[in-house]
């Protein structure tokens, strides 16, 4: 985003990304810059897609951020009323910097759930680890994404954007890079992109 801002002298009104960047940090930036908050989580498909697919409704609710929370306990219940208690609070920073929180939470009753091996492949307690921060970015990229502006501006990134990464990958065979270094890496980019827009002008 900072070199588009430096190539363009501004930012987009909008983005919208894949599922792969909805990260808190990125959402942070948005918010940062007051952008529209359109960016899928990893999550997003399964949360839009429950109520198709009985598979995906069973598995949505043993998803920690689809637990109920009780705030005046500060606990996250689980399918059959199991309860998760808050543990201890941990920092992590980024590569860029990006200072965030997660709070730790342990159920302590796994051993007489009979839900436990639909719950957790772990063969101790279930362990949660949660940032109030991302589930809210989440809620408001979903709310987003599925309102009728949303709707539009996938349907559009759909068009306008992944057709060519996959002419590029699948059509023209450009599946890795064969330099190493970033200007490298560029270099090599900005000739596969010119090849692109030559075989785009050559079939007009």
């Amino acid at each position: 985003m900072e070199n588009l801002r430096t190539q363009l002298g501004c930012l987009p009104k909008n983005v919208v990304t894949g599922a792969g960047y909805g990260s808190e940090e990125n959402y942070a930036y948005l918010e940062e810059h007051h952008l529209g908050n359109f960016l899928k989580y990893i999550t997003f498909y399964q949360d839009t897609h429950h109520f198709r697919k009985p598979e995906l409704i069973r598995k949505r609710q043993f998803r920690a951020e689809n637990f109920d929370y009780d705030p005046d306990q500060d606990e996250f219940i689980r399918p059959a009323n199991q309860r998760l208690t808050f543990q201890y609070a941990s920092r992590y920073t980024t590569d860029n910097g990006y200072v965030t929180d997660r709070r730790l939470y342990e159920c302590h009753a796994c051993d007489k759930c009979p839900l436990k091996t639909e719950c957790t492949k772990a063969k101790d307690n279930r362990k949660i680890r949660i940032s109030f921060r991302l589930l809210e970015y989440r809620r408001q990229a979903r709310a987003n994404l599925t309102s009728e502006a949303g709707q539009r501006l996938r349907a559009r990134r759909s068009i306008e954007v992944e057709p060519v990464f996959g002419i590029i990958k699948q059509n023209m065979g450009f599946r890795i890079f064969h330099l190493r270094g970033l200007e490298k890496v560029k270099t090599e980019w900005g000739l596969v992109s010119i090849a692109r827009n030559m075989k785009k002008l050559a079939a007009r």
